[in-house]
């Protein structure tokens, strides 16, 4: 069985190299191939510059693509990779890839096909009150429009059998993601397990990218995909 990490990156010289690193010395369960796509979403910084670093390695697969956004750089990725299950990983630091055994364990063990990291069950450091808040609010709206509880619905470490994310079309570009597969997940009548995870929120000066422009488009998905496909 093979997983394949799927790494939306953009502008992240800072921390792509040493994500990496990480992402090698981490030990999956036994008898588990890795295979790790990353998509280099127009990056104009030395990004592309370090990914080429690592073009020889037969475990990477790298895709260079004009800026569209996060969900276009995650959709090529998945539609370039082979594996059975997917992981989603965030190129900067604030997830880490040391939660890998944690969240693939319940769907090797066939006890779910969609495994979601929750901070708010784990835990979160550094993160601002405003961004906790608007993540809690997400989390509310998302359960009553639903009916399905959810403590994470915005994390970026989401993991999937293949077969869950080839039964729906992805239509988003930018930072709705998280917010259009999860709605799409539960109209289908798919169950999602949530484990603890550890997050370290960095703030805009380290390179955090979303705004509230962006976090509102977010938001609106959680009401758009509710009435429509």
């Amino acid at each position: 069985m093979k997983v394949s990490i799927i790494i939306p990156v953009y502008n992240e010289e800072k921390t792509i190299a040493l994500l990496l690193e990480k992402i090698f010395l981490v030990a999956l369960p036994k008898d588990i191939e890795r295979e790790i796509v990353v998509v280099n979403d127009g990056s104009c910084d030395r990004t592309a510059e370090l990914l080429n670093l690592y073009a020889d390695r037969q475990d990477i697969r790298i895709f260079h693509q004009p800026n569209q956004g996060k969900t276009a750089a995650l959709t090529r990725g998945i539609q370039g990779s082979s594996g059975d299950i997917v992981l989603i990983q965030d190129a900067d630091l604030e997830y880490d890839p040391c939660e890998y055994p944690k969240l693939l364990s319940p769907i090797l063990d066939n006890r779910a096909k969609i495994v979601y990291g929750s901070r708010f069950k784990g835990m979160i450091r550094e993160m601002l009150f405003i961004n906790r808040f608007a993540n809690m609010v997400s989390n509310l709206i998302f359960t009553l429009l639903y009916f399905y509880p959810l403590s994470d619905i915005n994390t970026c470490f989401k993991v999937f059998r293949r077969e869950v994310l080839d039964s729906f079309v992805i239509k988003s570009k930018k930072f709705e993601f998280e917010t259009e597969v999860t709605a799409k997940i539960v109209k289908r009548g798919y169950k999602i397990l949530e484990v603890p995870i550890e997050y370290i929120a960095r703030s805009r000066r380290d390179g955090k990218k979303i705004c509230w422009r962006e976090a509102l488009e977010m938001f609106w998905c959680i009401l758009k995909y509710r009435f429509v496909e």
